[in-house]
């Protein structure tokens, strides 16, 4: 359901249309906000929900090596050590001596001086601004500190003392409970290598510079598998991981021409990876990481080990072998993935009203699987008999599918408003309708119209929406 050549989309213009149509609001508005926050609104709400559903569907409930796990968001603090995540999770950062404004200095290099700041050490990036002292865009003072390193995890403290033993951390990302529980539920689900453990939750980060709408956040949601394998099977599951990430990105509808791969190089790797490959997107601020694959080795489960004295080893019965399985992980951001959505959906074409008055129609071309309204009823005018009858259908598929009701301005305005939330089909009940029980069903992206029984209704709309396929 795609349109084949969509329209090049600035942030602003979806930023504006999804506060309109309840996608996303500002946090905090009515007390004049709160700096990169963010609220997701009744469609917001919706299409992140079938975001995370349709990751669930594809990567847990098909495969039989798959299992879930809700793990905690707050974890023993010798966790974060043992990650290094206490040690090695940080950002550069530059004040302005002047005005006291902070930037992420790899960020500022890149886009003040037009240098690839990619892999940078700190004394790289502190020569970068020394040599070429650029402007403060705040004040527009030339007076900067040298470039230190700055923990990105949110601090918080357990029980009424705020003290260093009650200290923990809001996790930065959901991994590590999949790593202290791994004996767990290897224990409980009986699962046997190479199997893997996925789950969806809230992460936290203090980032310096977040923005570019939802794009990168300082509360966001993460779905996440760690697949544990033997080590020397390593390469032929990053390549079967990789290959699965592409097809669920087909499978949601994302255009294969915005999405891209990208190697880190060496310099780039995080402390744990010995090889990892981003998805990138072309999103209106240009080609940015969607999702990531990374080739973890046995980082997580032997630091785990060495600091909580626990066996996480794994034993192969067929081989007579006990070792401590390697990790791939494919992660990818619901609110990143929800804004390439978007991104991807978003269409304008001209069209004409019925008043032969021409108007720019504004589509967005969701997929039907994550569409936050899989139909509209809509009553063709608000007389009590078709109201009457609307409202009887729209319970009918209520049973069945997310749906809207809709009685209000005139037909053509409700079909752009549906337009411009994705939904992609429309149901008009008319006066036929009274005489032989058919209503109309109109496509979004064809604008195509026929008619249907209401009681084949539930089945034509599950067969054209692709459930089951």
């Amino acid at each position: 359901m795609s349109a084949p050549h969509p329209v090049t989309v600035s942030l602003d213009t979806l930023a504006s249309l999804a506060k309109r149509r309840g996608f996303v609001y500002p946090g905090s508005e009515i007390y004049g906000g709160l700096a990169n926050t963010w609220d997701f609104g009744p469609l917001g709400a919706e299409l992140k929900r079938n975001i995370k559903q349709a990751w669930w569907e594809f990567f847990i409930q098909r495969r039989e090596d798959m299992v879930g796990l809700d793990g905690g968001i707050l974890l023993h603090p010798r966790v974060w050590e043992a990650s290094g995540h206490v040690a090695e999770f940080n950002d550069p950062l530059i004040d302005c001596r002047n005005c006291k404004s902070r930037f992420r200095a790899d960020t500022f290099v890149e886009e003040r001086l037009g240098i690839s700041a990619e892999g940078l050490s700190v004394e790289e990036l502190t020569r970068l601004i020394e040599e070429y002292q650029p402007a403060c865009p705040v004040c527009g003072q030339r007076n900067w500190t040298p470039v230190r390193r700055f923990n990105l995890m949110f601090k918080t403290f357990i029980g009424p003392v705020e003290e260093q033993s009650a200290q923990v951390y809001l996790r930065p990302e959901t991994a590590q409970a999949i790593f202290v529980n791994f004996k767990q539920v290897l224990q409980s689900s009986r699962q046997k290598i190479p199997f893997g453990i996925g789950q969806i939750g809230k992460a936290f980060r203090n980032e310096i510079t977040p923005g570019n709408f939802i794009f990168r956040l300082l509360e966001f949601e993460q779905m996440e598998i760690e697949y544990f394998i033997r080590p020397e099977s390593w390469e032929a599951a990053f390549e079967h991981w990789l290959a699965e990430m592409g097809q669920f990105f087909a499978r949601i509808g994302l255009r294969a021409e915005r999405l891209r791969l990208r190697e880190h190089s060496p310099h780039e790797l995080s402390h744990y990876s010995k090889r990892t490959v981003d998805y990138e997107y072309l999103f209106p601020f240009g080609w940015k990481e969607l999702a990531g694959l990374a080739y973890r080795t046995d980082y997580d489960l032997r630091r785990h080990q060495e600091y909580s004295g626990e066996d996480l080893s794994y034993f192969d019965q067929e081989r007579n072998e006990r070792f401590i399985p390697h990790v791939i992980e494919p992660t990818m951001g619901v609110e990143r993935l929800f804004l390439a959505l978007l991104v991807d959906a978003y269409d304008e074409e001209p069209a004409v009203d019925v008043n032969g008055k021409p108007y720019t129609r504004v589509v967005l071309r969701f997929h039907p699987r994550i569409a936050p309204y899989k139909a509209a009823v809509l009553p063709l005018m608000r007389k009590p008999e078709l109201v009457e009858k609307a409202r009887a259908v729209a319970a009918l598929l209520r049973n069945h599918f997310m749906i809207e009701y809709d009685e209000t301005q005139s037909i053509g305005r409700r079909y752009r408003r549906q337009d411009e939330i994705g939904t992609p089909y429309c149901i008009t009940i008319d006066y036929q309708t009274l005489d032989d029980d058919t209503v109309t069903i109109r496509d979004r992206d064809t604008m195509a119209q026929d008619r249907v029984a209401i009681s084949a209704l539930p089945h034509v709309l599950a067969e054209r929406l692709g459930y089951g396929a």
